[in-house]
Parts: C-alpha cells; structure tokens; sequence
C-alpha cells in the first residue's frame, strides 16, 4: 500500500509538473520512499536528481543516502556516503540503521566508533540503534560506554532512547541496571513498561515481572497483548500454569503467542494432557499454529504417546510449511514423538529430511533409539556423527550416558575429558548416573567430589546412585552436606533419600526424615514421599504402622500406596493387609490381573485354599489373565 502511495505521487507530481521537480520536492518524495522502502520509485527520483544537477548537493546526496539505506541497498548508500567529505549525524544514523536492522552488530559499533572519531556526536536517534546492536551481540562493556555516551549529549530523559537502554541491560544480563534506567525515567511509554517486565522475565525475576504489573496499571497504562503473554509466559515459567491461563483467559483476543505460551509450559511441568487439550482448543477456534506451536504439540505426544494427534500434526506442518522448514524447526519433537511411540520406521524417514550437518538431528536420533530401549543403536549412531565429523554437544553425551555399559561409559569419560567437557555440569550428572547404574558407585562418588560446580541435578543423582546401592546412612550425609552447602532439597531429593532409608531398612531415620521435612526444610510433602514412608514401615515389617499412616494422610492413597503396602504383606505373610491393600486395588485397577494374582498366592501360602480360589475365580470372571512370565539372558558382549 505505502509503495503504491509512493508511485501515485510520483506520477501526480511529474503529470503536474513538466518541468524538473523543486528540491523542495523530490526530498518530500524520496522520504515517502524512505518510509514505504519504495526502492524502483526512489532510483527514479535518483535520475532526476541527477538530471537537475542536484547529485553533488551535500543535502540531497544525504537524503539518497538514507532512502537506500533505508531501502535496505547499502552498497549505493555507501557509494553516495563515500562521495561525501563530511557526512553529517544524518548519514551517519542511515548507515548504522542497516547494520542494526539486519543484525550486523558489530558492523554497527564499529561505524558508531568511526562516527566519534571523526568529530560527528550522536543523537536521539543514533543511539537506539547502537544499543540495539549491544543488545543482539551481548556487548554490555560497549553498552554502558554508549549509556555513558547518552548522559554526556543529555539524551538520558529521551523515552525512546531509555526504552533502548532497558531492552540492552536485560538482553545482556544486567536487569539491575535496566531497572535503574526505567525507574528514573521522567516518563515512561507502553513500550517502557514491556520492556522492563520482558527483562525482568528474561532474567528470571518472575515475581518482579508479575508485581509491575500492579504498578503499571497504578499508573494508569492499560496492558496491551504484549504485556499479557508476557506476564503468561513469567507465570509459566514459575510452574503456575493454572495462574497463566487465568491471565490467558483475559486477553481479548490472544494471538498464536499466547497459545503457544500456554502450550509449553504446561508440557514443561509435565502436564502433557492439558497442553495437548489446549493445543486441540486452540486449533479449535480457527487459530493456526505456527512452527514453535506445532513444536510444542508434538512435545506433548511424545510423552502421551499420542500417535494419532503427533500425525495429524506431521500432516498439518508439512502443508503449511516448505519441508525444509517444517523439518528444521520441528523435526526433533517430531523424530522423538515416533520414537516414543515405537514408530522407529517412521523417526527413521524424519531423520533422512534433517539437516545432517546439525547435532540436533543427531540428538534427536540418538534420544529416539533411548527412548525406544535401543540402547546399542543410540551407540552407533553416536559413532556414525562421530565418524562423519559431527562435533558434539553436552546433550549429545548428555543422552548416550544412560544407555552405555562400564566399558563405553569409560570410553566416553575418556573422550569428556579429552574434549574440554570438564565445565559442563549435565554431562557429569549423567557420568555419575552411569558409574552408579553400572554398580560402580565408589568412581560415581569420585566423579560428583571432583566437580568444580555442581547444580540440584549434581546432589540428586548422586543420592539417588546411594539409595540405589542400599547405602542409606550415605544419603542422608550428603542431604545435610548439601544443605550446608546452599542448595535447598526439592521433591527428588527427599524422595531419593526416603527410598534409600527404605532400601538400607534405616525405618526410623527415614520416619525422622519425612517428619522434618516441613519443619527443617519448609517442604509439603507430595503423594510421591507419602508412598516412600508407606515402603519404609511396609518393607521393616511394620505392616500395621503402614495402615495407621496410610489412614492418616491428608491426601487420598493412589494405586502406588496400595501396590507398596501389598507387596510388602506378599513378603511378610501378612493375610489381613494384604486383603485390605487387595480391595483398594481392585477399585482403583479394576483391569490389572497382577493384583489378584498376588493376593491369591498370599492366600495359598497361608494354607486358605478357599479364599485363594475365590479370587482366582473373581479374576477369571472379570476376563483378566495372568500376565506370563519371561526371563531375558544376555550371553557374551
């Protein structure tokens, strides 16, 4: 429209005017080219310049200089700036434009360098450009040299200037500083209070984000979409899905961000029903994804095993999107959710269309195989990337650990250590989980003491890697080792040490535990820790204590509870329990043979035949089978 604009005026102008244009002329028309990015219109108004003689006028040469710059035709512009002996702020700025514009930071600092030296200051508009090249480079250092810069030319109460400051300080790190530009603003924009809630979600100041906000709205700005996703995606990323999609459900009219927002952060708290749901809602009402949205999608069918929605994605991706595209953005949820679903036919064909030249392609093939309990395919295709000059990544090594035997796990310690994987955390997680799961729990816990730095994952695994190795007193050590060390225990933690209090038969250290959880640690216990205390007294013998506990909970006993409780009466002979924890089963896995199959051997066992037919009988008319049994026996290598 604005080019169309552009060509009518040209031709209202020269149809009125059969004489040469005015200068005051072509520079009303050569910005209207600016503005539209009409390149063609402005090549004539170029002709004609030259026509009238105009082309060696210092002015005009400036203007030609900013349409093609703006025009996005930096070789003319640097043609006719060159022509120029002293190109003034306004050259300058179309120059540095383009590089901003089309993320040539260090182009862009570098001319903003050349700039000051030849004596030309900068001004209300030089430095938003700049700062947005520190931004897109995260160069804070020539960032605060440019803030520096700004207060010299007193352009610090500039609203689009301290809006280009705030969006620089959080795209590099520093939202103290963002914070400092933003409170002492004289006044502030729209734009002012997104960028400043963006930068502090970015930097994960969640709260902070959520409470201005309140003041934004205090100060009589009303929130426009962008804020809204915004404060969806703070509230998501704080694991507060059913708060985002409160804030989700006051947007007029959310767009294909908010969606995609909603979508993800439910699948990234695990909750891949409602992500899925929401997806299909969204689809629903006429919103279409785009290739982010259709990642998320398929994120949540992988791990619902949702074959049918992770094909009608595949389908829907690949008619809207070019294969490359689709391939490229998409590809690895889409080779994972095949994998997942036992489709490795399919994950195969997916990998064939991905770029072979990205480790994520290799990644995504070798978390499939793992996925799929391919563990010695996941190795060859680690050895095919190799071979063929992929370099790896943490994930990489991250995601083959798990599947490795002693032998290529300490070949592959060999290679971290040979390739300067010494500072990434994850992979030593994963290398302490592999030593642990190959019964080499001492090396494991060599492995987490040589670590320089350590994260929650770091503290969590290698609890667990005791608990797996019945060393129970061990595991409570190193809980009060990391607490002393500053790490505060989440969910995982006490319930790998509850398990391994269960597995070493340390019953009254682990009750000791549980009970100060919320008293030492300001921790809720979850159904997950209520079931590893049920274990605990179940597996010491304490059948009756196990029944009192489970009948004092605040939470209603799942399958997982019960499953524990009947188990334990198998191996202590308990009838009575075992009825009790049978019965509460039978209600909750009606169509799960296994349950009757344990309680009538606990029957037999105890010699009351009549009982342990009557189940089996209760079994067979139900039209429940008992699951066969099988043995699996690997021979050599």
């Amino acid at each position: 429209m604005r080019i169309w604009r552009s060509q009518r005026a040209i031709a209202c102008l020269s149809a009125a005017n059969p004489k040469p244009l005015s200068p005051f002329e072509l520079n009303h028309l050569l910005q209207l080219c600016s503005n539209s990015k009409a390149l063609d219109q402005g090549k004539q108004l170029h002709q004609q310049i030259i026509l009238s003689g105009l082309d060696c006028d210092p002015f005009m040469v400036t203007k030609l200089v900013q349409m093609y710059g703006d025009c996005d035709d930096l070789t003319t512009a640097q043609k006719l700036f060159d022509k120029l002996s002293q190109p003034n702020v306004f050259a300058w700025t179309a120059i540095l434009g383009f590089y901003s514009r089309n993320g040539m930071s260090r182009e862009c600092i570098c001319t903003y360098s050349e700039m000051k030296l030849k004596g030309v200051l900068p001004d209300n508009y030089v430095f938003p450009k700049v700062l947005r090249a520190c931004a897109q480079s995260s160069c804070l250092e020539v960032g605060v040299r440019v803030h520096k810069d700004v207060i010299l030319s007193g352009s610090e109460f500039n609203v689009q200037v301290c809006n280009s400051l705030i969006d620089m300080y959080s795209k590099c790190g520093d939202a103290w500083s963002a914070g400092q530009v933003f409170d002492e603003m004289a006044e502030k924009d729209l734009l002012s209070w997104n960028s400043m809630i963006s930068g502090y979600v970015s930097n994960g100041f969640l709260r902070l984000a959520v409470d201005l906000l309140g003041s934004m709205r205090l100060g009589s700005f009303e929130p426009d979409i962008v804020t809204w996703n915004t404060i969806v995606d703070a509230y998501c990323r704080m694991g507060l899905c059913d708060e985002a999609w409160k804030i989700f459900e006051q947007i007029r009219e959310p767009n294909i961000i908010s969606w995609t927002i909603l979508v993800s952060g439910y699948s990234r708290i695990g909750k891949h029903d409602i992500s899925l749901r929401i997806f299909m809602e969204m689809v629903c009402r006429g919103v279409y994804p785009d290739l982010d949205c259709l990642s998320s999608g398929l994120v949540s069918c992988r791990y619902m095993g949702a074959l049918i929605n992770g094909r009608e994605i595949h389908g829907y991706g690949i008619k809207i999107e070019t294969g490359c595209a689709f391939y490229k953005s998409a590809g690895a949820a889409l080779l994972t959710m095949y994998a997942r679903c036992r489709q490795i036919h399919d994950a195969r064909n997916v990998f064939k269309l991905m770029d072979k030249s990205d480790v994520v392609t290799w990644n995504a093939m070798i978390l499939g195989f793992v996925d799929s309990g391919l563990g010695h395919l996941a190795l060859e295709c680690f050895s095919n990337m190799q071979s063929i000059g992929i370099k790896n990544d943490q994930i990489t090594i991250s995601t083959v650990l798990p599947v490795c035997d002693l032998k290529s796990g300490k070949q592959i310690h060999a290679y971290i250590r040979k390739n300067s994987f010494d500072s990434l955390v994850p992979v030593w997680n994963a290398l302490i989980h592999m030593y642990s799961r190959c019964g080499c729990i001492g090396i494991a816990y060599s492995v987490f003491s040589n670590m320089v730095t350590r994260d929650l994952v770091s503290w969590n695994t290698m609890i667990g890697g005791f608990g797996m190795h019945g060393l129970g007193q061990a595991a409570i050590r190193l809980l009060q080792e990391m607490k002393h060390s500053g790490f505060c225990p989440n969910s995982v933690t006490f319930t790998s040490v509850l398990s391994a209090c269960s597995h070493s038969g340390l019953v009254d250290e682990g009750l000791e535990l549980f009970n100060s959880m919320t008293i030492n640690f300001g921790f809720t216990p979850g159904m997950e820790h209520f079931a590893c205390v049920v274990d605990l007294l179940a597996r010491g013998g304490r059948l009756e204590d196990a029944v009192d506990f489970i009948n004092r909970m605040p939470l209603e006993p799942d399958k997982c509870i019960w499953g524990a409780l009947l188990a334990a009466s198998r191996a202590h002979q308990n009838v009575s329990v075992a009825k009790l924890a049978a019965e509460h089963l039978y209600h909750l896995e009606p169509e799960h043979a296994g349950h009757y199959v344990t309680l009538s051997n606990i029957y037999a066992r105890a010699g009351e035949w009549d009982d342990a037919v009557r189940v089996r009988k209760l079994m067979e008319g139900r039209g429940l089978v008992k699951p066969s049994g099988y043995s699996w026996i690997v021979s050599g290598n």
